[in-house]
């Protein structure tokens, strides 16, 4: 019985395995790298002194084919201070801003 377990396993030991993550979750990555894009030019252009300790984290959530939402978190240690949701066309390679 050992042997065909074994028998049975053998195989999958040598075939690779392939990673498809980046098929799966392409629109989710394009639509992060527009938005950390734009959101460091626009950090960049309003110099603060209070901005030394937030610190973004992002969010993306697939919509379609094309279209993903994507949040922006800046947190100060355990607070959160600013949170905005931007909609991006990935095909388009547009970005528009949510307002709450």
């Amino acid at each position: 019985m050992k042997k065909l377990i074994a028998l049975i396993l053998f195989p999958f030991l040598l075939i690779p395995f392939e990673s498809k993550a980046n098929d799966n979750f392409s629109v989710e990555i394009e639509a992060l790298t527009l938005v950390m894009e734009q959101y460091k030019q626009d950090s960049d252009s309003n110099i603060e002194l209070d901005l030394k300790n937030k610190e973004p984290s992002y969010l993306a959530l697939k919509q379609d084919e094309c279209n993903a939402t994507v949040k922006v978190t800046e947190k100060s240690g355990l607070e959160v201070v600013n949170t905005e949701s931007f909609d991006v066309n990935v095909c388009k390679k547009e970005i528009y801003k949510i307002i709450n």
